[in-house]
Order: C-alpha cells, then sequence, then structure tokens
C-alpha cells in the first residue's frame, strides 16, 4: 500500500482475509480482519472505484467488527469509505447520515486529521447537492488544516488524501461561485500536492477535476491535454477512465469529429454505469445531448437529456440549472413553435442558479433566454437581464461565456 501497488495490495489482502476466515472465534481475530478490511476497503476504491459492490461489502463487515469490539475509534475510516460508496452511488439519504457522523465523531475528538476528512466529506456532500457556498467553506477549512508533517500519509488510510480533494471540488465550487479563475489556481495547487505526495492515484483524481475544470470553462485544448495525460495512467482505475473517455469523445465533437465523438462519449457513459457510479452521470448525460445538438440531432438530445433530468430529480442537483438551460437550447434547435416551453425552461434554468448561487450557470442561462428575447425583438428586456449578471463577475473575463456575454451585451445596446 505505502508503494501505491494497489492491485497486489488487494490481492494480498483478500488472501489474508481468507486465511483469517478459517481461524477459531477471539478478539484477536476480529482486531486482525478489521485492520485489513479497513485497508482493502482504500485500495478497492482506488482500484474497482467508489461504487464497486467489494466496497460495500468490506466496509460493511468492518463496521459490524467495530460494533462487536464496542464501537472502537477505528469506526471513522471505514464511515468514510461506506460515505464515499453512497454518494458516488447517489444514495443521498445514506450519505447524509453518514457524514453527520463522521462529523459528530470528528468534532467530538478534536483530532486534525479527523476534521481534515470529515470536512472533505462535508463538502462533497454539499457540491452535489448544489450548495456550492456551505461546499466551498468545509474545502477551504480543510485545506487549511492539511499539514504535511502529520497528514502526508493519510491516504493509507482513507484510500485517497483528503486535502488533495479538497483542493480538486474546491476548484469547481468556486467555478461555480463565478471566480473562474480563482478555480484554477486551486487545481494547479492540487495537482502539484499529488506530485508532491507520489500517489498515482490522487494524480488521476487532480488531472482528471482539471479536465472538469476547462471543460467548464469550454477550454477544449485543456480538457484534451489533461485527459490524456491521465487516461495513461488510470488504467486501474476505471471510474476516472470513464470520466476520461467522455471527455476525449466531448473534445473530438468540439473539434468537428462528431461522429466518432459521439461514440466515445457513449463508451464512457457505459463504463461509468458499470463502475455503478451515479451521482455525475447527469451532468455526463448533458453533455452527450449537447453533442446531438451540435451534429443536428435535437430530437435525440431531448431524449438523453430527458433521462439526465430524471435521474437529478432523484438524486444530486449540482448541475440542474445548466439541465433545464439545455432542454431549452434542445426545443428551440427542434422548433421556432418552441419558444414558449423554451423560455420556461430558461427561466427555471435561472431560478434554479440564483438559489444555488452559481453565478456560472446564471450567465448562460441569461445569455440563452437573453437570446431568445432578443430574436423575439425584446432588445431591451434582454440587455436588463443579462447586464447585471456579467457585471458582478470580476474575473474570467478571457474566459468563452464572459467573452460571448460582452459580445451579447454590445448587440443588446
Amino acid at each position: 500500500m505505502r508503494r501505491v501497488a494497489l492491485m497486489e495490495a488487494v490481492s494480498h489482502l483478500t488472501r489474508g482475509l481468507e486465511v483469517i476466515s478459517t481461524l477459531p472465534p477471539s478478539s484477536e481475530r476480529d482486531a486482525n480482519e478489521l485492520e485489513l478490511c479497513t485497508l482493502l476497503g482504500g485500495a478497492l476504491i482506488a482500484t474497482r472505484g467508489f461504487a464497486a459492490p467489494e466496497v460495500e461489502q468490506t466496509y460493511n463487515r468492518a463496521r459490524v467488527l467495530c460494533r462487536q469490539m464496542g464501537d472502537t475509534p477505528k469506526i471513522f475510516p471505514i464511515l468514510f469509505g461506506l460515505m464515499a460508496f453512497y454518494l458516488v452511488r447517489a444514495n443521498l439519504p445514506a450519505t447524509r447520515e453518514v457524514v453527520e457522523q463522521l462529523w459528530q465523531l470528528a468534532s467530538s475528538a478534536q483530532d486534525s486529521a479527523m476534521l481534515l476528512v470529515a470536512h472533505r466529506a462535508m463538502a462533497t456532500t454539499f457540491h452535489f447537492d448544489g450548495e456550492f457556498v456551505r461546499a466551498q467553506k468545509h474545502e477551504a477549512e480543510g485545506i487549511v488544516l492539511y499539514d504535511p508533517r502529520q497528514h502526508s500519509s493519510l491516504a493509507l488510510v482513507y484510500g485517497e488524501h483528503p486535502s488533495v480533494v479538497c483542493q480538486c471540488f474546491a476548484a469547481h465550487d468556486l467555478w461555480y461561485l463565478g471566480y473562474p479563475d480563482r478555480a484554477l489556481v486551486s487545481i494547479q495547487n492540487a495537482i502539484a500536492l499529488a506530485r508532491q505526495l507520489a500517489h498515482p492515484f490522487m494524480l488521476v483524481h487532480a488531472l482528471d477535476f482539471a479536465a472538469w475544470l476547462y471543460l467548464y470553462r469550454r477550454e477544449v485544448q485543456q480538457t484534451r491535454e489533461q485527459a490524456q495525460a491521465y487516461v495513461v495512467l488510470a488504467t486501474e482505475h476505471p471510474f476516472f477512465l470513464a470520466h476520461g473517455t467522455v471527455f476525449l469523445g466531448w473534445a473530438l465533437v468540439e473539434e468537428g469529429q462528431t461522429t466518432e465523438g459521439i461514440a466515445q462519449m457513449r463508451r464512457g457513459l457505459a463504463a461509468y454505469r458499470a463502475t455503478g457510479a451515479q451521482c455525475e452521470r447527469p451532468y455526463l448525460l448533458a453533455l452527450l445531448a449537447e453533442a446531438y445538438a451540435k451534429v443536428g440531432q435535437p430530437g435525440e438530445g431531448l431524449l438523453v437529456l430527458s433521462e439526465a433530468l430524471s435521474e437529478i430529480n432523484e438524486g444530486w442537483r449540482y448541475g440542474e440549472a445548466e439541465l433545464y438551460r439545455l432542454k431549452g437550447e434542445l426545443l428551440l434547435a427542434l422548433s421556432a413553435d418552441n419558444q414558449a416551453e423554451a423560455e420556461t425552461c430558461f427561466q427555471q434554468a435561472l431560478e434554479i442558479a440564483r438559489r444555488q448561487q452559481a453565478r456560472s450557470l446564471e450567465l448562460r442561462a441569461a445569455m440563452s433566454l437573453g437570446r431568445l428575447w432578443q430574436r423575439q425583438g425584446k432588445r431591451a428586456e434582454a440587455h436588463e437581464l443579462l447586464a447585471p449578471v456579467y457585471h458582478w463577475f470580476t474575473e474570467g473575463f478571457d474566459t468563452a461565456d464572459l467573452q460571448e456575454a460582452k459580445a451579447l451585451l454590445d448587440a443588446l445596446a
């Protein structure tokens, strides 16, 4: 595990558990099984994905052992592993229940490592629920807590490094909140820390989040480069390999290789689902729906988006505003007769983005509605809608969204 030879670790730990199962019951036997299960859970997350059934089975067995032994302090990393499983599976009630236990345990112990992990768990839960301000607060506190002298080996216990993950999610939440340049700084810090820790799984994790961020910023070349950089490293990490396949397909579509790109996106989505993961699937489906719009198949895109919306209504809400905006765009592409329904979608996207304080998504929704009003001759209303959203921003003026917003405002003036 220390050498990050994770496939070999899984093999040895599995064999060790097989041997333990032949031993007569005793407290010593249970303690040894608990130690092996805890290590195995982290190794399984890295090699088979957060949502693999074996992850839940291993951590559930460890939780049973903890209870038999009197709820020892060793339950904390076990609860974290279960949290990661439930979160990626988009099981909201179970995630929130376990996160609350983690927070209570860490707060009671006032242990810096436990608090760092608890902040990571709280931040991620708030992120996927669309509460970006609360998520960013926990990320910032987790980042401040990190002490390399005390916390550099946390990945050995948790299967990941919580400080790297805090930096990664901070980058995404800063983008949602309207700070695209600060988001870049955060993701660069995450990559630098992952390299410093010399932990290949965390480097894949950070590069994956970098690809997501560049995709949010609509920077095609950088998205492709980041995805290519970690796909090579992710052969033992199916969860991130699936992401990379979708991102590379998206880049192909953006560069005009639409047939090949859509096929690759579909392969990536199938691979993502095969890992058991669910939490990011609606947004990944939205990327595919947008690709269909680019090739003149808005009807196909609406079918894909309908699936995405049905899933987001059952689970995490972090990309909800963008899904409604895309639905409006696809309806307009399908028929000019859909203007009323499209406007309703844009208004829904605006309402959700404002409620979530997701300024980047509010800007996109305002542009979509502004363009519709422009076509309808309501130029003054469109300008009045878009201007305050655009002028709120203090950075990121070189990004595609802000450049397009400025051009639209100039056309509406």
